[in-house]
């Protein structure tokens, strides 16, 4: 039995340390997970969707902590508790989201190690087993180290997490796992292998029709509608083997220009996936490299979901001289998580990639 605890203790405290840094590189998108988790749809805990990235670091720097602590040895029975409680709400959220089919994707392990809910149950259930034998025989989690350093340790560990949390938050996550990485070719990446079924969409166009909100849906095309458009929403109606970029499109009015701007030598892509909630600041940044990469020879163009109202707003308040164009607001959060964020590409490759506070790293 000692060498079955053992086991466990160094399973799942590797587990939860490498899961825990995992989400903790991409706090922002772990977030947008929660976020997905608190809508009325799912738990309706709509009231905490405000707090999810202060929710996504604090789960993520307390599972990597945890983690430390159980291989240490430190207050085994405080951490057995917290691991056993933490599991018991992992597995019924996943039970939950698999059975309901609520969330396709748990984000256990970001976009690094994708699961599927049943995968994700599955993984929890073996969890639970092998933290419930660590409970059971708390007394025999000993320390390896000398225990008046414990205390530092874990001291050290949550500083270092808080520090690389405000890291990735102010540039941009350090390890790249979606397929908007730098050195991709979003073209190429948009092709589906031969004789491979693609996943069939819904498009749902918002508009505002004398102050009523009024959903046109189609099957990609922007569709001729009166009133103010608001947004657009992407719905998943089968799933097939889809690209590994099967959602992004550049809308300009009726026509859907992707493909020209993707075979461009020399583009800038300016991401802002909400205008209302971007950071205002970046746009003084971004203003400056706009007009350098114009004068270079440089296509410069804004994607954002937000209806025109807003981009025009935008372009008055920071005398930006480049068009905004529709794209769906989940890409655009998947391509960067910075809001606004920067992309250079090169006939379609992604070159360079900045948060907004780096711009001036950019070399055009």
């Amino acid at each position: 039995m000692q060498l079955v605890v053992k086991f466990a203790r160094f399973f799942v405290g590797v587990l939860f340390i490498f899961s825990g840094f995992i989400k903790l590189n991409d706090p922002i998108g772990f977030s947008y997970k929660l976020q997905e988790y608190f809508s009325p749809e799912v738990l309706n805990l709509d009231f905490l969707t405000p707090f999810a990235l202060a929710i996504a670091v604090l789960v993520c720097v307390f599972e990597l902590v945890l983690g430390i602590m159980l291989l240490i040895g430190y207050l085994p029975k405080f951490t057995t508790w917290c691991l056993l409680g933490m599991i018991v709400f992992f597995t019924f959220l996943t039970f939950y989201s698999a059975y309901f089919n609520k969330v396709t994707d748990c984000g256990c392990f970001g976009d690094a190690i994708p699961l599927t809910p049943w995968q994700s149950f599955t993984k929890d259930i073996i969890l639970l087993l092998f933290i419930i034998i660590l409970f059971i025989y708390q007394k025999s989690i000993t320390p390896i180290l000398v225990p008046a350093s414990h205390r530092w340790v874990i001291f050290l560990s949550y500083m270092l997490c808080f520090l690389y949390a405000y890291y990735v938050l102010m540039h941009l996550p350090v390890f790249d796992f979606r397929p908007y990485k730098i050195g991709n070719n979003i073209a190429e990446l948009r092709k589906a292998p031969e004789d491979d079924s693609q996943d069939v969409f819904e498009y749902h166009w918002k508009f505002n029709v004398n102050g009523k909100e009024e959903i046109v849906t189609t099957s990609g095309n922007y569709p001729q509608h009166e009133g103010e458009y608001m947004g657009v929403e992407t719905e998943l109606i089968s799933e097939g083997k889809a690209a590994p970029i099967h959602d992004f499109q550049i809308i300009d009015g009726d026509k859907i220009i992707t493909d020209e701007v993707l075979a461009a030598k020399k583009v800038v892509l300016i991401v802002s996936y909400d205008l209302k909630k971007s950071e205002k600041e970046g746009f003084k940044a971004i203003s400056k490299l706009a007009k350098q990469a114009s004068k270079k020879g440089y296509r410069v163009l804004g994607l954002t979901a937000s209806g025109d109202q807003l981009k025009q707003q935008i372009k008055k308040n920071f005398k930006l001289d480049f068009p905004f164009y529709q794209t769906d607001e989940t890409a655009l959060k998947t391509i960067i998580r910075a809001n606004p964020g920067v992309l250079i590409l090169n006939a379609g490759i992604i070159t360079q990639k900045k948060h907004w506070s780096d711009v001036s790293a950019i070399k055009l």
